[in-house]
């Protein structure tokens, strides 16, 4: 007999399928969709692909928190409909990039046999990451001021989504390893226990290459979030607010020295302070994106019915502000409830772990999403600068899906292992 989790998981599961299909009618009907036949083969593939999925993820991570596939499915089906209604030939890339991401996925949950295995690699996968950073600014092309694509042929993808999750393997790894020596430290500075470089100096060389690579590729959005990740993680682990104190001072200074450093970093804080200066020019887009919020009013003018079209990079960047006019405030909060369900979900897998290793991963990929999250709204609504990211599951791009589908089967694999 199926448990009350299981039958909720499920549930859940089948209120995803039917949300696609009954969004798909509603983009028909308003007129936003004018060939259905293109939509309906995606919609009945993409379908497929996540019950398929969702079954073997049954068998193989029965004992871990599957609740986090069906709230991930339905961020990413909202993503999909979003993409169908603004930009249908990106759609089918989507659908491309969402089938590599659910291979991914599941290769994750049956291939990696033990999570805690991670932990004895770590310095290779840190090198790795650096590799990678490093053949992005040698051989990377600029796009949106930022140096951080690397084209292959017809392929595209961004090293640095992928570094992100190396990151966060190497800092859980490393923070669980010397979390007794880094918390008591080994010297007093003003009273404040500090420890020497002898112990702090390879997290900190390792960390401070990355944030120079990620500077050379101009890049500062993806720093913030690799930044504020490993705030995030060295709090969990050492519990010193100090660390805090210290590491966002450095990067208020690091912020200020590329504001005077990078054009395109003071154009985004001078938008950012005041658009309107500029409304027909570098203040265009997040205008029109407060605009486009603004007029959602509280129900949203419905799915279809909007004017998403005259928000530069609608379908990327500014996914949130097209959700927000159609479905109103009532669906832009139902949007924000479920990226907190699916924080609190990663936050108690972390709490549940049995290894110091296992919640310090959990609980720094869920930082990564959170922080995620947080900046690409902060940035749309004009709470914070414009940074250029994608919003986890939902924004149109192929290297942050496949990467945060990775993610999500590392939380469900732990979870698994651990019993959380």
């Amino acid at each position: 007999m199926l448990s009350v989790v299981r039958r909720t998981e499920r549930s859940l599961f089948i209120y995803v399928l039917l949300f696609l299909w009954l969004g798909l009618l509603s983009l028909f009907q308003a007129g936003a969709v004018k060939d259905i036949r293109l939509p309906v083969l995606l919609s009945l593939t993409v379908s497929l692909a996540m019950l398929i999925t969702y079954l073997l993820l049954e068998k193989w991570g029965a004992n871990g928190d599957l609740l986090l596939f069906p709230l991930t499915s339905m961020l990413n089906v909202a993503g999909l409909l979003i993409i169908l209604r603004l930009a249908p030939e990106f759609a089918e890339r989507q659908f491309i990039w969402l089938s590599v991401g659910l291979l991914a996925f599941l290769l994750t949950v049956r291939g990696l046999r033990n999570y805690k295995s991670l932990e004895d690699y770590k310095y290779i996968y840190i090198f790795s990451g650096l590799l990678l950073l490093l053949a992005t600014i040698l051989f990377g092309v600029e796009a949106g001021g930022a140096r951080s694509w690397i084209e292959l042929g017809f392929l595209r993808f961004q090293p640095s989504e992928l570094v992100k999750i190396i990151l966060v393997i190497f800092l859980a790894g490393y923070l669980e390893e010397k979390k007794e020596i880094l918390t008591a430290g080994t010297r007093n500075i003003l009273g404040i226990p500090v420890p020497s470089l002898q112990y702090a100096g390879p997290l900190l060389v390792m960390w401070g290459l990355s944030l120079v690579m990620l500077v050379f590729q101009r890049d500062l959005g993806t720093a913030l979030i690799y930044f504020g990740t490993f705030l995030a993680m060295i709090y969990i682990s050492t519990g010193r607010w100090p660390y805090i104190f210290t590491g966002a001072l450095l990067f208020s200074l690091g912020g200020a020295l590329g504001y005077y450093l990078f054009a395109h970093v003071r154009v985004r804080v001078t938008v950012w302070l005041n658009p309107w200066l500029d409304i027909d020019g570098k203040g265009y887009q997040i205008v029109q994106s407060l605009f486009a919020i603004g007029s959602g009013g509280m129900y949203g003018t419905g799915l279809g019915l909007g004017q998403p079209s005259l928000v530069p990079a609608a379908h990327t960047d500014f996914v949130f502000s097209t959700w927000s006019e159609e479905t109103g405030l009532l669906g832009a909060a139902a949007l924000l409830i479920i990226y907190c369900l699916v924080i609190y979900r990663g936050f108690r897998i972390a709490l549940k772990s049995k290894t110091g290793f296992g919640t310090l991963l959990a609980a720094g990929l869920t930082s990564l999403v959170a922080i995620q999250t947080l900046v690409i709204i902060g940035g749309v609504i004009k709470l914070l600068p414009l940074t250029g990211i994608t919003l986890p599951f939902i924004s149109y791009g192929g290297s942050s899906l496949v990467s945060n589908y990775i993610l999500l089967g590392l939380l469900i694999k732990i979870s698994a292992e651990d019993g959380a």
